[in-house]
């Protein structure tokens, strides 16, 4: 009986047919689960992964090496562009834009193996300090090319490296962390700085003797930091002291903003203590962020730091140790004792306007054959000096004086005849 019944379904070409249709469609469902799980044992055994996060420093570094060794992508044309732009006080300004690859995938043969690139940006996840989003870098290649890919991050750390020898990198604050801004400077020489009454060379030794002094330190208990003012007017060569010190030092700048979006107490004690190796940090007009104690918000600052937070994160508990730290104002007067007074700022140093001195000095940089030039130039320099202080005198006005800045602007302007740049001294009174 059960024979027949099961011949006769069988003969019944309905149910032959739906049998047959879920016989084909189990089995393209197992074909795809075996390819499925193919596709991942194949992944697992022949290739190898490889993550890049963007807060690691090979991040930096595996972009630029792309995109200056020719790598740059050109599947879907997927980039991005990097845009270092600087503004100096002139007005001049000074922009370059870089091609790096953008979020998506790429290929790229290198060493005889082929790599894909996958930038990613999460779009979820944002760093709340700078809102940027967070992205990696994956890159994936066969399992025995694996030791191809340090290679690859080797070359770009020497690639990185190289750009930055025998120049000075300006660091800025992103976010939490320092990045470089810009491409390496090339080192200013120490010289070319001119000051007045040796006090280029005064700061150096102090430098070079903390250097070399944190035993001295650390015996005593002392905490192993060193902090300098430099005060003057505008145009006195303070900021251009501190580059061509850092070039002779062989050590890099990281260039703090008070004022900048976004930083608060706990960032700005975060970014002071965890500052790249061999690096100076450099606090440009420091009145301009604080008043006595008061935060200055005249010029629409949008900063959250309190001042006792910058007198902790200066010399709080928490602190950095093995820190060089510099500030520059133009307005000494405007600043708080407690910001100034020695464990903070250790050694104040006066940048003045130009004097006879530097005018000689100033002068023979740019014609050193003219010694009797220099010194008629000097002469005339002093005289006209004199008459407009004796004229602002008379007149009860504040004193103004020629500014280092301004006699190299000078310079620069008759550089091709010393003759005129006597002739025309006086248009600088």
């Amino acid at each position: 009986m059960k024979e027949e019944l099961l011949a006769g379904l069988m003969n019944n070409p309905y149910f032959s047919a739906g049998f047959g249709l879920v016989g084909v469609g189990a089995g393209l469902g197992l074909l795809r689960q075996g390819a499925i799980h193919g596709v991942t044992l194949a992944k697992r055994h022949l290739l190898v992964t490889l993550e890049i996060p963007s807060k690691d420093f090979s991040y930096s570094w595996f972009l630029q090496w792309m995109s200056s060794r020719g790598n740059t992508p050109k599947s879907g044309h997927q980039l991005s562009v990097q845009t270092s732009f600087i503004q100096h006080d002139n007005g001049s300004t000074f922009t370059k834009f870089r091609l790096i690859p953008g979020p998506g995938r790429h290929y790229f043969q290198y060493r005889g193996a082929w790599i894909q690139v996958e930038r990613t940006r999460e779009k979820q996840m944002t760093n709340m300090q700078s809102g940027t989003p967070w992205e990696s870098v994956v890159l994936t290649t066969l399992s025995r090319d694996r030791t191809i890919l340090e290679r690859l991050l080797e070359e770009a750390k020497e690639l990185a490296l190289e750009c930055e020898e025998g120049k000075t990198v300006i660091y800025t604050s992103y976010g939490p962390e320092w990045r470089p801004f810009g491409n390496p400077r090339k080192r200013r020489p120490f010289e070319s700085v001119v000051l007045d009454q040796n006090i280029s060379h005064r700061i150096l030794k102090d430098v070079k003797k903390f250097m070399t002094n944190g035993k001295w330190y650390y015996e005593r208990g002392i905490p192993y930091r060193r902090g300098y003012l430099l005060y003057g007017p505008p145009g006195s060569g303070k900021t251009s002291y501190i580059q061509a010190l850092a070039g002779e030092l062989g050590y890099n700048i990281c260039l703090m903003n008070l004022s900048e979006r976004g930083m608060t107490d706990d960032r700005l004690a975060h970014l002071l203590s965890n500052t790249p190796p061999r690096c100076l940090i450099l606090l440009e007009d420091i009145d301009a962020a604080f008043s006595q104690r008061q935060q200055s918000d005249a010029q629409g600052y949008q900063s959250m730091v309190t001042f006792s937070g910058l007198l902790n994160a200066l010399d709080g508990v928490a602190s950095a140790e093995e820190r060089i730290i510099f500030m520059t104002t133009n307005h000494k007067e405007r600043l708080d004792p407690a910001l100034i007074r020695p464990g903070r700022v250790d050694m104040q140093e006066y940048f003045g306007n130009a004097t006879p001195e530097q005018a000689e000095k100033l002068f023979l940089k740019f014609f050193p054959q003219e010694h009797q030039k220099a010194l008629e130039f000097v002469q005339l320099f002093a005289k006209l000096e004199q008459q407009r202080s004796h004229e602002q005198t008379s007149l009860h006005q504040a004193s103004k004086s020629v500014s280092p800045a301004m006699l190299q602007g000078h310079f620069v302007i008759y550089s091709d005849d010393p003759q005129k740049s006597i002739d025309n001294l006086a248009r600088l009174f």
